[in-house]
């Protein structure tokens, strides 16, 4: 049995496919949208969390199985949107911002200088604009009362919502694994693309002489990223095993 994890934006959804493909379980649950004004838009990180642990317990129930029945898990998720954590608890430290969000737009204006929105494209392949993680979590790092000295200090990581989901599942606080893979990590803008010359460049920086917490390029598509805020994306060759998925 295989099963999938697909964390969207408005639910969250399980399912379990036998060896021929076929769905023999599956479970969806909505979750709360948050919008403290217009054009911000925001998501409870635990409850993406609780709305995942939740399906994937009906789903399993439903069908008989416990999660030793499973060989592998996949996920999909919303991409862009950002989260912040803190290690130690395994606590948000603010409200996700999800990937329709525009409230980075003026800071994306600052950042661009006079270059604009092509400034990191040749490095990232991406125009420089709100929907895109590394100016969700910059404007976290400077509206968050704390967050940035906690960033410093190693107590504070971030992730997409991927990351935040794995490290949960994989044992949180006891050990949770901090990953992603290359189809996140490109999408938050922190990412350079192998052809800018990945780590033999310098660090791509957010305009005020702060390094942007880029991701390295991770070009192996069997390996995952750990993913610490200062140096999100470094390539592992520890994958997420299924005998660290939790059973309920």
């Amino acid at each position: 049995m295989i099963g999938a994890i697909d964390q969207g934006t408005t639910s969250s959804r399980f399912m379990v496919f036998d060896h021929d493909g076929t769905v023999v379980a599956k479970a969806q649950q909505e979750f709360k949208q948050i919008y403290p004004r217009p054009g911000w838009v925001e998501h409870d990180p635990m409850e993406i969390l609780a709305s995942v642990e939740n399906v994937i317990h009906q789903a399993l129930s439903a069908a008989g199985l416990v999660a030793q029945d499973l060989v592998a898990v996949g996920v999909t998720n919303q991409r862009e949107t950002a989260v912040v954590w803190d290690r130690s608890t395994g606590v948000p430290l603010a409200n996700a911002i999800v990937w329709q969000d525009t409230r980075t737009a003026p800071l994306c204006e600052e950042i661009g200088g006079d270059a604009g929105i092509d400034r990191f494209r040749p490095r990232t392949g991406l125009p420089l604009a709100s929907y895109f993680s590394g100016p969700k979590v910059t404007w976290l790092l400077d509206q968050v009362e704390g967050l940035s000295d906690s960033a410093s200090a190693g107590r504070a990581i971030m992730g997409t919502v991927d990351s935040w989901l794995l490290w949960h599942l994989t044992g949180g606080v006891r050990g949770g694994k901090h990953v992603t893979d290359v189809s996140n990590a490109s999408r938050t803008l922190l990412m350079e693309q192998p052809a800018a010359g990945g780590d033999a460049d310098p660090p791509v920086h957010d305009g005020r002489d702060r390094p942007f917490y880029r991701t390295d390029r991770n070009g192996d598509r069997n390996t995952v990223g750990c993913s610490h805020l200062s140096h999100f994306g470094r390539p592992t060759r520890r994958p997420v095993r299924t005998d660290l998925f939790p059973a309920r």
